[in-house]
């Protein structure tokens, strides 16, 4: 039937197939809303932990997104062991946070995944010696300075002397910030210390600068690296923390963990995606140890990358979320995400309505073909002429409800047909009934 034709049509019929069609229709697209995507949020919660290095770098992803309408709200908190808590707690309502990769794992947090690493985070150690250390083990049983207890480069200074061979029982460690730290150093109270911190730090350049302290050039950082991911190894350049007093005086093997972002595995994908174009924006400069564009990038070794963070670095993210504005491409998104799977769904359906509209009309025709064999089958068998007048009542009968029949005009010659036949029959039975009469 001509799909121009078909739905000009009306009736019960028409309305025994549309109905059901509509009420599967219906079904679908409730399921469909009740799986759709909601809204991006325009709110999201980063956790910096104590570090003002981390407080400073979130503010410039708050300025980034409030341009795009999402309120970046920062929270402190005790450090990075502590993001990782606030992370996997659905009550502290933290999306995102700072952390020094090498730290947590999928299985204390199954539901923490990365967006990449965003710099490198070098290790400095420096110590107190007329000989020069070029080996970690060389630092056993020393007075060692680790950062604060439960902190990030308290678990990465054991953790590269335990690699390195030292027995962590019979040195000693002190735990205080990296001031005190530094202090207790150059008065000799301690014989070195280990530091995370940025080359520009000033507290780096004061003790690279100090004649008494020697920043020690690991012979084995290229060896440490291969045996642990979260560890890299680079080259710290001749001059790079401070060229007018040549220091250091040499290049300097050194050791660095990356700072990495970390989400929510339940994080929408387009906040996801907004804080890796942050991160872009942000950290592809080149900087003394890291060459242009090479962060953000999949550097951590803790957490598995997320599927958003995939995308973005193998394509650059979603094609509307590149070129629209946040809340657009969001909105976008959506409708093709709901769009594509209802009209994969509906169109099929809306395509068999004419056939089954159509069925429908020769299911009735067939009908009246069924009752006129019945009838025909009867004229053969030895009946009064009463019966043969009852006969001819149900002939009457059945051509009323096909002369009722509202059928569409290509439909014609299948009631021109059964018509004839029904004639055909009539003028049987009128033979029959007059020779008997």
């Amino acid at each position: 039937m001509d799909n121009q034709k078909w739905f000009k049509k009306s009736g019960k019929g028409f309305a025994f197939i549309v109905v059901p069609v509509a009420i599967v229709v219906i079904v679908i697209l409730v399921l469909l809303i009740q799986h759709f995507e909601p809204a991006p949020p325009n709110h999201l919660t980063i956790a910096t932990g104590d570090q003002v290095e981390f407080q400073e770098l979130a503010k410039d992803y708050q300025e980034i997104l409030k341009d795009d309408g999402v309120n970046l709200e920062i929270r402190p908190s005790n450090g990075p062991f502590d993001n990782l808590h606030l992370l996997e707690n659905d009550s502290a309502k933290v999306d995102a946070a700072f952390v020094q990769d090498g730290l947590g794992s999928p299985e204390k947090q199954p539901d923490v995944v990365s967006l990449g690493s965003l710099y490198y985070e070098p290790i400095w150690i420096f110590y107190r010696s007329k000989k020069e250390f070029t080996h970690l083990s060389q630092l056993e049983g020393k007075k060692i300075a680790i950062g604060r207890a439960g902190h990030s480069i308290e678990v990465l200074a054991k953790r590269l002397l335990k690699m390195s061979g030292v027995d962590l029982q019979v040195t000693k460690f002190v735990n205080e910030d990296a001031m005190a730290s530094a202090e207790d150093l150059k008065n000799g109270k301690i014989d070195a210390a280990f530091f995370i911190m940025l080359p520009d730090d000033p507290l780096v350049k004061q003790m690279a600068l100090n004649e008494n302290l020697r920043l020690m050039d690991l012979a084995q950082a290229e060896a440490i690296s291969r045996k642990n991911a979260s560890f890299h190894h680079l080259v710290l350049p001749r001059g790079a923390i401070d060229l007018d007093g040549d220091a250091p005086d040499r290049d300097i093997n050194i050791v660095a963990s990356t700072a990495t972002l970390l989400v929510r595995d339940d994080l929408h994908p387009a906040l996801a995606f907004l804080l890796l174009r942050a991160a872009r924006e942000i950290h592809s400069s080149p900087g003394i140890l890291e060459k242009r564009d090479e962060f953000p990038m999949n550097k951590d070794d803790a957490f598995p990358l997320s599927d958003d963070a995939l995308q973005f670095y193998k394509s650059g993210g979603p094609f509307w979320q590149r070129y629209l504005p946040y809340w657009l491409a969001a909105w976008v998104d959506r409708f093709l995400l709901f769009v594509i799977p209802f009209v994969a769904f509906v169109l099929p359906l809306l395509r068999l309505i004419p056939r089954l509209y159509n069925w429908r009309l020769r299911t009735r025709i067939y009908q009246r073909y069924g009752e006129l064999k019945f009838l025909e089958t009867q004229l053969d068998s030895q009946m009064t002429l009463e019966d043969r007048r009852k006969l001819l009542t149900q002939l009457d009968s059945i051509e009323e409800r096909v002369n009722k029949m509202r059928m569409p005009r290509n439909f014609s010659e299948y009631i021109y047909s059964l018509r004839g036949h029904i004639q055909f029959v009539r003028d049987r039975l009128e033979k029959m009934t007059r020779v008997e009469s």
